[in-house]
């Protein structure tokens, strides 16, 4: 639902890069990063099979790991009592708690609990984001749409699911159900997100701010 309407909205505030047919047709990197973003309401009459998952977990295999020791681990929860299990240890709204999100009835109902073999460390955490981020643009690619959770309990996580290492993130993923629209802003604006009339506003600094 909010995929071409993002790439419309940020044509419309950002400009457009050219080739926009050419991307529709066959999504470039600038499309699939504008529809990976953090979704936190999801449609629950789609099902995410074990397999879509699988298929986001193969990318790691194609992707840099620090030194190539290549520690992280993957553990996918579909549809079912360990994803109300998830459910009730992560949270998805801390920047607006007054929502309460998600939304009931919106909630995820498919994860990748991403582990390492080892202590957490800044080569893990460099090896983390890449990872996760991987995962989150294959979503994208299959018309998915997820959220990067690291605000979790991580005892209990690692407890219900048995797992063997310790979670370092959760990644949801689902077919969203909301919209989300990049607002550009400068240096030393707010960078916190809002909703206003059921719309996700995430400030983004333009490139000219970002390059020194």
């Amino acid at each position: 639902m909010a995929d071409n309407y993002l790439e419309k909205r940020y044509e419309e505030v950002f400009g457009a890069s050219g080739g926009h047919k050419a991307a529709a047709a066959r999504p470039g990197l600038d499309v699939l990063l504008l529809r990976n973003r953090s979704f936190r309401g999801y449609d629950k009459s789609y099902v995410v099979h074990r397999r879509q998952l699988e298929a986001m977990i193969a990318v790691n295999p194609k992707v840099a790991s620090s030194v190539n020791l290549q520690r992280l681990r993957f553990r996918p929860v579909v549809k079912g009592t360990e994803a109300d299990f998830v459910n009730a240890h992560i949270r998805l709204g801390r920047g607006l708690p007054h929502l309460q999100l998600p939304f009931p009835g919106r909630e995820p109902e498919a994860f990748i609990v991403v582990c390492s073999t080892v202590a957490e460390n800044p080569g893990i955490d460099i090896d983390l984001g890449i990872s996760l981020q991987s995962m989150s643009l294959k979503a994208a690619e299959m018309g998915l749409g997820g959220i990067i959770i690291r605000n979790f309990d991580r005892e209990d996580l690692r407890d219900g699911l048995s797992l063997p290492y310790e979670p370092l993130a959760v990644l949801a993923v689902g077919k969203p159900a909301e919209k989300i629209e990049l607002v550009p802003v400068h240096e030393g604006d707010d960078l916190g997100y809002y909703r206003r009339e059921g719309i996700h506003y995430v400030p983004k600094l333009t490139v000219e701010d970002l390059i020194i």
